[in-house]
Order: C-alpha cells, then sequence, then structure tokens
C-alpha cells in the first residue's frame, strides 16, 4: 500500500507539474498577445497589413518556442543516409548537357539571401555593398554572372534578392546602377520580428518603429523565412505564372555559388522521371568545417542536423570528421510549386534556432530563427549532392576577403576560379589578427596583396604592415608582440618563416 501511494503521488505531482507547466504556457501567451496587440495598435494605416503578418507569423514561432524542450533530434534516431540520397557531382556531371539548354534555364530564378550586414567585418550597410575584387562587390559580381549566361545563351534567368528591413533602402538604391543590365531583378523583404527579453519573455519594442534607439528591438528571423516571405510578397505566384519552376538559393556573400547548368539539367530532366523537390549542395568537411550543419537520415527522410539541435554528450562526435563527412554549404535548388503547396498547407517544418544576444545597454535579449536548409524534410524526393570545394567559397572575415582578394583566384564574368598555377586544388588556411578584423585597417595594411600561389598557411596577429609585390610560401607566421610593431618589406619574399619581436623595414 505504502508503495502504491508514493506512486500515486508522484503521478499526481508530475501531472500537476505539466499542468502548471502548461498555465504559465498560456499566460505567456497571452501577455505575448497583449503586448503584440498595443505594437500593432501604433502602425499607420499604410503599415498594418505587413506589420499584422509579421507578427502572426512571430506569434506561430513563439508558440512552438514554449512548447519544444530540450535539443530537438533524438540521437539515437540518427542514421547515415542511404548511398543513393547523396550523389556525386561527378556522377552528375557525368550526364552532360542537352542541347536546348536554353530552355531548361529559362525555368530557373537565381535567389541571393541579401539580409545581412557588414558588421562583423567593420561595415555599414549591407555585406553585398562590400568590394570583394578589383573594386566589385558581392552584387556587382552576381549581375555579372547572371548577365553572362543571359547573353551566352539568349535566356532570361532573374535575380531575386531577399533583402532585410537593415538592407532594403540602400539595396533598392544601389539597383539603379544596374538598370541597363541583361538582367531582371526583383526584390522582397523577409519578416521583422520583435527580440524578446530574456528574463521576461516579452518583447522590447513599444511601437511599431524600427528607426534610431528602436533599431535593436526588431531582428530579420534567418533564412528560414524565405518560404512565407517569398510567398506573401506575391513573387512567388508571380514567377510560377511566368513558367518558373525552381529556385537556386545561395548567401550572397558565397562566391563560389554560380548556377551550375549539370544540376539544373538534373532536377529539370532526372534520370528516374521523378524530379526533386529539393535539393542540397554538400562538399567534404574540412578541420575548418566541424561545426557546419550535416545531412542525416532520420524517421526515413534526409534531415539536416545543425550543431545548436545536438544533445551536449553528442557534441564531440558530431564534430567528428570521420562520422560526419559532409556538411550543408547552404546553396539549395527547389521547387516553386512545392513551395506554394507546403506553404500554402502550413507544412514547412523547421527547427526553431534560439539565438541569445546581449544589447549595447547590456540587457540580454533572444532571437528566433529558422535555417532555410532545415525544411528539406518537408520536400518530396529531396537529394544531396556531393560538391567540389570550390562551390564552397564565402567571405565571412578579411581571412577570406585576402584569398578571394589574391592571384590564387582569376575572375572571369563575374565567377572566381582558382588559378591553374597553383599545384594543389586547396585553399590555404589564413588567420589574420584583431588588428585586421575591418574592412579598412585590413586594407591600410597591405599595400598590395601578396602573392600567396605557393601558401599554405598564414598566421598574423599584432601591429603588422605589408609593402608592395610581398611573396609568402609554405606556412608563414608572423606575431608583432603587445608595443611592438612588425612591417614587411616591399619585395620580401618569406617562405616557411617565423617573424616576430620588433622589425621596421630592414633589409633581412
Amino acid at each position: 500500500i505504502f508503495i502504491f501511494i508514493q506512486d500515486f503521488s508522484k503521478a499526481m505531482s508530475q501531472a500537476g507539474s505539466s499542468q502548471f507547466q502548461e498555465v504559465i504556457r498560456q499566460e505567456l501567451e497571452y501577455s505575448m498577445k497583449v503586448e503584440l496587440d498595443k505594437i500593432l495598435a501604433t502602425a499607420h494605416s499604410n503599415e498594418i497589413e505587413h506589420t499584422k503578418k509579421d507578427l502572426e507569423g512571430f506569434k506561430k514561432l513563439f508558440h512552438r518556442f514554449l512548447q519544444e524542450k530540450g535539443p530537438s533530434v533524438d540521437w539515437g534516431k540518427i542514421q547515415r543516409p542511404p548511398e543513393d540520397s547523396i550523389q556525386p557531382y561527378e556522377k552528375i556531371k557525368a550526364r552532360g548537357l542537352p542541347d536546348n539548354i536554353a530552355s531548361v534555364l529559362n525555368k530557373l530564378v537565381v535567389v541571393k539571401l541579401n539580409g545581412g550586414l557588414g558588421t562583423s567585418m567593420g561595415c555599414k550597410g549591407p555585406k553585398s555593398l562590400i568590394g570583394v575584387r578589383n573594386e566589385n562587390t558581392f552584387l556587382d559580381l552576381t549581375v555579372q554572372q547572371i548577365e553572362h549566361l543571359n547573353k551566352s545563351y539568349n535566356t532570361d534567368v532573374p535575380l531575386v534578392l531577399m533583402n532585410s528591413f537593415n538592407t532594403d533602402d540602400d539595396t533598392k538604391k544601389i539597383l539603379q546602377k544596374y538598370s541597363h543590365s541583361r538582367v531582371k531583378i526583383y526584390t522582397f523583404n523577409q519578416s521583422r520580428y520583435p527580440r524578446i527579453n530574456k528574463e521576461t519573455l516579452l518583447p522590447i519594442a513599444k511601437d511599431v518603429s524600427y528607426s534610431g534607439e528602436n533599431t535593436e528591438c526588431w531582428y530579420p528571423p534567418g533564412h528560414g523565412d524565405i518560404y512565407a516571405s517569398f510567398y506573401n510578397s506575391g513573387l512567388l505566384d508571380n514567377l510560377i505564372a511566368e513558367g518558373k519552376e525552381y529556385i537556386f538559393v545561395s548567401n550572397i556573400d558565397n562566391l563560389g555559388a554560380t548556377v551550375d547548368l549539370y544540376i539544373l539539367n538534373h532536377l529539370m530532366n532526372p534520370p528516374n522521371g521523378k524530379r526533386c523537390e529539393f535539393v542540397m549542395e554538400v562538399t567534404d568537411k574540412t578541420r575548418a568545417d566541424v561545426k557546419g550543419g550535416t545531412l542525416t537520415q532520420y524517421e526515413n527522410k534526409l534531415r539536416l542536423v545543425e550543431i545548436a539541435q545536438v544533445p551536449k554528450a553528442h557534441v564531440d562526435e558530431f564534430k567528428s570528421v570521420s562520422k560526419f563527412k559532409i556538411f550543408n554549404t547552404n546553396n539549395l535548388w527547389i521547387a516553386l510549386s512545392a513551395i506554394k503547396r507546403l506553404q500554402e498547407k502550413n507544412a514547412i517544418d523547421m527547427e526553431i534556432i534560439v539565438n541569445p544576444k546581449t544589447l549595447d545597454g547590456g540587457l540580454n535579449v533572444i532571437q528566433l530563427e529558422t535555417a532555410v536548409g532545415a525544411a528539406i524534410k518537408s520536400f518530396e524526393n529531396s537529394l544531396g549532392i556531393n560538391v567540389p570545394r570550390s562551390r564552397f567559397l564565402p567571405v565571412k572575415t578579411t581571412s577570406d576577403l585576402l584569398l578571394v582578394m589574391s592571384n590564387l583566384y582569376s575572375l572571369n564574368a563575374g565567377s572566381l576560379t582558382m588559378s591553374e598555377k597553383r599545384e594543389f586544388p586547396t585553399v590555404p588556411l589564413v588567420k589574420l589578427g584583431s588588428s585586421f578584423t575591418k574592412v579598412q585597417d585590413y586594407l591600410r595594411r597591405f599595400e598590395s596583396i601578396p602573392d600567396m600561389l605557393e601558401l599554405d598557411h598564414l598566421t598574423v596577429s599584432g601591429d603588422v604592415t605589408f609593402g608592395k609585390n610581398v611573396s609568402l610560401k609554405g606556412t608563414v607566421i608572423i606575431i608583432a608582440n603587445h608595443g611592438d610593431r612588425i612591417d614587411i618589406p616591399a619585395g620580401a619574399l618569406l617562405e616557411n618563416k617565423i617573424v616576430s619581436g620588433n622589425l621596421r623595414i630592414l633589409d633581412h
């Protein structure tokens, strides 16, 4: 009897606990609704419809956030993907191209994720407007690539930019310069969601404005928002009406993400007659990519698993290059009709990413986000294609910028290709210290970009400057201690060298 009473009281307390949690959840949702209604009431008549859609989308995300607890994957259910679910690029390429490649290209739309600012590289405004190569910005190179396609094949591939409220105005101003180029350019805005106080779980915004001191109150909710905002903008329907069938989506700062005709042909003319609704380009992991999301088999579906979803006890296993050999490049090919179907059924399922931030005043907030690739499990007949590393060339830091500005790459019609003069196809590992973080400082420290054709590894730390026509080969480590300065002289050749201490411009 005693044991029975113990079990009964335990069951009651558990039931009480879950009931209690449910009450708290309902209270939080009600409080959130009240606050969002107050914010909506401050909108001008021309903003109401748009703001309402944003806040409705946020409410759904917040509801799911309150429901979900702990890591969103059951580690025991993760399996390696079946052999045929990730195809080698060589196999796709070996099929060749059809004679009517123009008719295939005319079904394509290129979409670039253009919501990010250049703040991590010390720049104001959209990241896509940072100069990358020969005064060309990320956006210039993208337009040049598509214009080259349209001229070469006499096609009409449009460019669509998904902007955020942070990048929209500046981007639209700059688009005028492409008015005579042979590329139709469209834009749509991703949603604008309120940041929430980590303690109270309520919005920190008091009204709908997002300028001045209110800029920190709002955020764009990650690129997973593309499905809803593309659909809501009306552009998705317009493109379907024009006969477009697939979008190729990539980050605007990935300079390797050019239109690949072989992948497009594989989508439009599948060998088994069954079209893929979603293709994710993956590539082999190196030690630098251990945190990248990977494709797994989960409950009989291909699924993208990100490091944030992994239970703490399995993080090292997740990072293992031997077990999880590939990672997501975020180059995605998606059927427009499938986006429309799933969006209308509210059937796109993406895990919530909880992104904690500390604002300038010290306030801790969280933003709820989703990732575009996480939707792969919602689409039919999904496929991974293991592409060469050259299709993943992101520029996230000035270390990356140094690589793409150097003679390692040649530029042709907006596309970067690795120089044939480099003996190894791998990219050198470059680590520039904090003195180089901002683009302005970085540019000031190089009189010209060094010759890096034979470089394997470069580490630079402290107050270091480079003269003109410097050559770097093998492994080069340059460390200026605190208070010291190192000037690498013009014309210097550094091969397998460690330079430290305090080196002025001297012969060496």
